[in-house]
């Protein structure tokens, strides 16, 4: 019987946790040692990481595997939640002699139990060193080479768990069943594979990325490459159970909650949790009433955990008591107070004007632009957070303080350096307070080499997450007058098709605009209409900054990453030029691009040096 033919008829109880077991074990009376014949004399266990113990230990890994086997489980999971080279600092192929090892024990435990137990490859989350597309391909490769170890060595289970995003794992799972349909094993294909994938989620159920369980269910519940949804870890049966009686279960996918035995503590140097298997067992049952199919434990469950739950639940299938019902659309063409949406003539062009925030808390400058722009041609008003790592005063505040004394409709960035998910939301809900209304939503420029061993960045996500937070917001907590947020577009990037693509998964996570880095060449006006010829429901705004000397120009070539000032851009200002000669040099040019791409851009995003905002006149007249 495979597994589907199994859940057809009965709930299926998965195993514990393998690590914060393996902890126990490790930390045990030396009595279980001395026994264990397959210890390497040189082994500290106390160092090990579980993962490890596949090669070091395998009696203890088999032994494991057995107790939860004779606790109930009829599912048991191998032991590479982290079998990954960055986690084991090891080599690819010693990367799959440990995964190879961890399915053999876990198959010689389910041999020897005489049971009919199922067999799952662990797949957990490969640690991402920061958001820049090297690391984002090394960690796809992790993913792929542990799948297809796993699928070589006669896994038809695969369960990734304890992940904040799903993109990532649908990426491999493309990857690993390709249309020629081979699996890393001859003849797999998909309909060969059971896939559940696993999501950590808060209190509040959300992801560390900020996607809401809710979503989860709605994103993956028609994606043919998934068998089962569910979550694991994070928290504790009571809060688990009261976000999944709040869902509507998808129809045609199978369910999971594998919750935590309850929230740890640390003791003497050990994280320890309460020992709360009766309860955790009446939650499980609970759970399963609202029609889960498949139940376990993650963090702090040992077999004690399984062997409750598989006394207390009722494992005969039944029909589930909601049904799935589809998300709401938001129509973020309605929003109030966005000059995104404002009412224009065909020739017309939106105008965005940036006004850096102070490095200080004298806000005369600032306020002083704001007021002149406020009484000229300015659509709306843009703040910066904090670029290049370097602190300024916070873009959303400066934001409100501009808006309050003129008027004017603004838009501070947000970016996803400094704050991870819940500190993102709370500041999100304060500006929305505050009739913030329009946002720019950027990855983040890195923190300076010079100041990483004082200050570390977070990058909990990129600018697609952030972006799916406030989507996810805009359908919950405000959906009567929605956020308008918009991202930024390097038409500069090497490889355009790349961008693109990026470019339309930001337009699915609610994008309805684009700002780009200055522009100061036809081949960059050229780049950026083939991008608006590809994507023509984009509405981008062309980045525009009148360079007022050559002291300027050189300083922006040779300091800003991501904007081309040429060397002949730089020729065009003499040494010596005065200030109103040098600034005429700098209108001049900015006319000139708007020449070359008034037929096809939806307007400009003028980035003015040192606030001179006065010059914005002379470049419109």
């Amino acid at each position: 019987m495979n597994i589907k033919e199994y859940l057809a008829e009965k709930k299926l109880l998965c195993d514990g946790a393998f690590g914060t077991y393996f902890s126990e074990k490790r930390y045990a009376v030396q009595e279980f040692l001395s026994r264990d014949a397959d210890v390497s004399e040189n082994a500290d266990l106390g160092m090990l990481i579980p993962e490890q113990a596949n090669l070091l230990c395998p009696e203890l890994v088999k032994q494991i595997h057995r107790e939860y086997i004779e606790a109930g489980a009829r599912l048991i999971r191998t032991n590479t939640f982290a079998s990954n080279t960055l986690t084991l600092v090891c080599s690819a192929k010693k990367q799959q002699e440990n995964i190879r090892a961890a399915v053999r024990l876990a198959r010689e435990a389910v041999q020897e139990s005489g049971q009919e137990v199922f067999l799952a490859g662990d797949i957990g989350p490969v640690d991402r060193l920061q958001d820049h597309a090297a690391d984002r391909q090394r960690e796809t490769e992790e993913y792929v080479r542990l799948v297809q170890t796993l699928l070589e060595e006669g896994v038809d289970i695969l369960v990734f768990e304890t992940f904040s995003d799903y993109e990532v794992i649908l990426d491999v799972l493309k990857q690993v069943f390709s249309t020629s349909g081979n699996a890393g094993k001859k003849n797999m294909k998909k309909d060969d594979i059971f896939v559940i994938v696993q999501f950590s989620v808060n209190q509040h159920g959300y992801t560390a990325a900020g996607i809401s369980a809710k979503r989860i269910l709605d994103e993956l519940a028609d994606c043919p490459l998934v068998d089962a949804i569910g979550f694991n870890c994070g928290v504790g049966p009571g809060h688990m159970c009261q976000i999944l009686g709040e869902l509507n279960l998808p129809e045609g996918k199978f369910v999971t909650a594998l919750p935590n035995a309850s929230y740890p503590r640390l003791q003497q140097d050990r994280v320890v949790f309460l020992e709360n298997q009766g309860y955790f067992a009446e939650k499980m049952t609970e759970m399963s009433d609202l029609g889960i199919d498949i139940l376990g434990g993650c963090c702090g469950t040992n077999p004690s955990y399984i062997r409750r739950t598989a006394a207390a639940v009722n494992w005969q299938q039944r029909p589930r008591r909601l049904k799935r019902m589809k998300s709401r659309t938001i129509e973020t063409a309605s929003a109030k107070n966005s000059a995104f949406y404002a009412q224009k003539a065909p020739d017309e062009k939106l105008l965005a004007v940036e006004i850096a925030p102070p490095f200080h808390a004298d806000d005369e400058k600032i306020l002083d632009a704001s007021h002149y722009l406020a009484a000229h041609q300015a659509d709306v008003v843009t703040f910066p957070d904090s670029p290049s790592g370097r602190t300024r005063a916070d873009s959303i505040m400066t934001g409100i303080k501009v808006a309050d004394n003129t008027g004017l409709c603004v838009m501070p960035h947000i970016c996803c350096r400094d704050k991870n998910a819940i500190a993102i939301r709370a500041q999100l809900l304060g500006g929305y307070l505050n009739g913030i209304r329009n946002l720019l939503v950027i990855t983040g420029d890195p923190i300076p080499s010079m100041m990483r061993g004082d200050v570390r960045s977070v990058f909990n996500f990129d600018s697609v997450g952030l972006m799916k937070i406030i989507q996810e917001m805009n359908e919950e907590e405000f959906a009567q007058d929605p956020i308008v947020y918009g991202g930024a577009l390097n038409h500069n990037r090497r490889n355009l098709e790349v961008e693109i693509g990026r470019l339309k998964k930001k337009m699915d996570a609610g994008a309805s605009f684009f700002l780009t880095q200055p522009s100061f060449t036809r081949e960059e006006a050229e780049r950026l209409r083939i991008v608006k010829e590809q994507v023509p429901q984009a509405r981008i705004l062309c980045g525009i900054m009148p360079l007022i000397s050559r002291k300027n120009a050189v300083f922006i070539r040779n300091e800003m990453a991501g904007i081309q000032v040429t060397e002949e851009i730089v020729e065009r200002y003499q040494e010596g030029m005065s200030r109103e000669e040098g600034e005429a040099v700098g209108v001049a040019i900015a006319r000139e691009m708007i020449a070359m791409t008034g037929d096809f851009v939806d307007g400009y995003y003028f980035s003015i040096p040192f606030n001179r905002v006065y010059l914005l006149d002379q470049i419109l007249k």
